[in-house]
């Protein structure tokens, strides 16, 4: 069996990931869209971020290009993905998506049993989704009386507990319906973010194994990995991440002595450690697919830059492979306050390092950044 040191397995990561020597993306003349696709998605809750994720791997790919590639030319679409959380996905890929996670079983992720909805209430709200958003891109409040008006009184009701109130409670059941293929983000309208139907590409049938495909392309860009490793990044249980592993043909390895898998004979991995500093923004989907976290994260980053656990609430610092520190930028105009917390010393290459990524930092975002070394004040991201 093939003994793999985190080393190893750290430098395989980020040369897959677009994060290892060179500046551009996983593979040559990639663009947004095929970055993101070796990303397994690019986390987009907060939008600015999944936009840094992306630009950060490809030369000359700004933020205004990531958003093209969203809102006109249709290869990205926005979307629920991995754990129900907003990604940007390729729209090629979004069919794969679509049969995968459309297998992960529904749980309930209310307390009280007087909120949730029943199975078949639950398919209704899918359904008149998928119908009210046919040729219609529209706000929340417009798709909640749509979809209320198309099922019935019990759908709006006010039950949810919501970040500044109550919402509706068919609301519970929106990312089964995005996991279903009812719905893609909109372009927006002003500040209002808005729904709309999957462009038609996306949401053609998928002829593949969805959830063994999904497999594939987590442990080409992840792996080793663990069922259990899949299961907390996709946001399913253990046992349909196992049943997952079950539809691939997989090799078992050992990773720093424990056992994990890869695709069968895709053991490579480069012949030199990881070099190199890099800054990811929040929810970067290296650091949240990143397992174990006690490699990724050693020593006092565990305490400092994961949160209950949780990784990516932090932008981090990364040196060598490993997460060590953390930052934060604060934008006014055109110029971006770049604050950097090492929590190691760094020496004069890995420094000058660090100001070529402040500045690169900068220019994906189109802003003019000056970069200062202290203590980040700012908490998690929830």
């Amino acid at each position: 069996m093939i003994e793999l040191s985190w080393p190893q397995v750290s430098a395989r990561r980020l040369e897959r990931a677009g994060l290892g020597a060179r500046p551009a993306g996983p593979a040559e003349a990639a663009g947004p869209a095929e970055t993101v696709a070796a990303m397994c998605g690019a986390h987009a809750q907060v939008m600015s971020a999944g936009e840094a994720s992306v630009g950060l791997r490809l030369d000359g790919v700004t933020r205004t290009g990531v958003r093209r590639a969203l809102w006109e030319e249709g290869s990205l679409v926005k979307t629920y993905g991995p754990r129900g959380t907003v990604h940007l996905l390729p729209s090629s890929d979004v069919p794969m998506w679509v049969a995968a996670l459309s297998t992960v079983p529904a749980t309930h992720r209310v307390a009280s049993p007087e909120i949730r909805m029943t199975a078949e209430q639950s398919e209704q709200v899918v359904a008149a989704i998928r119908d009210v958003l046919a040729g219609a891109e529209l706000t929340i409040d417009e798709l909640s009386d749509a979809v209320v008006a198309a099922t019935g009184p019990w759908a709006g009701d006010l039950v949810m507990p919501a970040f500044q109130g109550m919402w509706p409670r068919w609301r519970q059941v929106m990312h089964l319906a995005a996991h279903r293929g009812a719905f893609v983000f909109g372009a927006g309208r002003g500040r209002k973010v808005t729904y709309t139907a999957s462009p038609a590409a996306a949401s053609a049938p998928y002829a593949g194994d969805g959830a063994g495909d999904l497999v594939r392309n987590y442990l080409r860009a992840y792996g080793p990995a663990t069922p259990a490793h899949f299961a907390q990044w996709a946001g399913g249980p253990v046992t349909w991440a196992a049943q997952a592993f079950k539809r691939v043909e997989l090799e078992e390895v050992r990773l720093e002595g424990q056992p994990a898998w890869v695709l069968a004979g895709d053991t490579e991995v480069p012949g030199e450690p990881p070099r190199g500093v890099r800054l990811l923004p929040y929810f970067d989907a290296y650091v949240v697919a990143g397992r174990p976290r006690e490699l990724l994260y050693p020593g006092a980053a565990a305490g400092r830059a994961l949160a209950g656990g949780q990784a990516g609430n932090f932008p981090v610092l990364l040196v060598d492979g490993e997460v060590a520190g953390v930052w934060h930028q604060r934008r006014s105009g055109k110029r971006m306050d770049v604050t950097v917390e090492p929590l190691r010393d760094l020496t004069a290459a890995q420094s000058r390092e660090l100001e070529e990524q402040v500045e690169r930092v900068g220019a994906v975002m189109e802003a003019t950044p000056r970069l200062t070394i202290g203590t980040v004040t700012v908490g998690a991201h929830a």
